[in-house]
């Protein structure tokens, strides 16, 4: 299948193999794959992203990660073709860079990644945006298929975007569709970015639970009791639902808000870019599913210029979207 965009240069030796790796790095977990070359997952794994030692931290449990994923498909490393990474905030494709994370402790410098990590596994490394690369899967193999254009929006630890126009992903200068950080409230909350008033201050699951951890001190929550019980030291995004489900009236406020927040970027965006349909992916936006779905479109409809709006629909590629999506710009 002919790819939507040129894929990032590729850094390291060249491949042996014909299967591909992908690696989905959050800012709570990191997510590997081991591919057939398209969207058939014949090996994965799964690793907590590290939230002390900054970029060098990262960069050893992505290798490892990518290691137990080739462990779970059997494989050596040397059968794989090369490997892409999908990589929070600003990446610069040419050099395998990540230039700026607002999302991972401890990681504040520009950190040539891919050179570093094809260091570590001997194959080629490609680097993408981690919602551009999650978008491109859902243009090929999820809920964006049939769509010329679509807004993608991945609404987890943080919220991402991507636009897909003409049947391509739209790279700009390499930060193209970051939504979380377009201003949903001018002079509003800091946002990690160090901009007031982002969406992503108001909606991202991180920026939730330091509003939570504030609220509770003044009145009720189970959120903390819920995540207690769990075994998690965050609000995850099952934190979130389960406490929904038990009637939690914080938790319900703050995700309202989120919604707010996003309507203002999402009904923004679609007058600016007057795309076909809008695909909501990520975390949070996956476990709370179609209802919160809804209110989305309803807050979005309000910020919307137009008569007739996009088509709203679910991430249909789950969990893993993010490393088939990495997989599909490994050389």
């Amino acid at each position: 299948m002919e790819r939507a965009r040129e894929p990032p240069a590729a850094v390291g030796r060249r491949a042996e193999g014909g299967l591909k790796g992908g690696l989905d790095l959050g800012g709570t977990k990191i997510q590997a794959v081991v591919t057939d070359g398209d969207a058939t997952v014949v090996g994965r794994a799964r690793r907590d992203t590290p939230r002390r030692g900054g970029a060098e931290a990262v960069l050893a449990e992505l290798a490892d990660a990518m290691r137990d994923a080739l462990d779970d498909a059997g494989v050596e490393p040397m059968a794989l073709s090369g490997v892409g990474v999908g990589a929070p905030g600003s990446v610069d494709p040419a050099t395998g860079t990540v230039v700026q994370v607002a999302n991972i402790e401890g990681w504040e410098a520009p950190y040539a990644l891919g050179p570093a990590l094809a260091e570590e596994l001997g194959r080629p490394v490609a680097v993408g945006n981690d919602v551009s690369v999650a978008v491109e899967a859902e243009r090929r193999h999820g809920a964006g298929r049939g769509y010329a254009s679509f807004l993608g929006v991945f609404w987890g630890t943080g919220v991402g975007g991507g636009i897909v126009m003409d049947g391509r992903v739209v790279q700009g200068r390499g930060s193209a569709g970051e939504i979380g950080h377009v201003c949903a409230k001018p002079g509003g909350r800091r946002c990690a970015c160090g901009l007031r008033g982002c969406v992503e201050a108001y909606a991202g699951r991180s920026a939730l639970e330091a509003r939570a951890r504030q609220e509770a001190r003044k009145r009720s929550t189970c959120l903390f009791e819920i995540a207690a019980k769990r075994g998690r030291d965050r609000l995850t995004s099952g934190v979130w639902l389960r406490a929904l489900e038990q009637g939690d009236a914080l938790a319900q406020e703050l995700l309202e808000g989120a919604v707010q927040a996003l309507g203002v970027g999402i009904g923004s965006a679609v007058t600016l870019l007057d795309v076909e349909a809008v695909v909501l992916g990520g975390g949070l936006g996956e476990r709370l599913g179609e209802d919160w779905l809804r209110r989305i479109e309803a807050a979005a409809a309000g910020h919307t210029f137009f008569a007739e709006r996009p088509r709203y629909a679910l991430a249909e590629l789950g969990d893993l979207g993010g490393a088939i999506g990495a997989s599909l710009v490994a050389p």
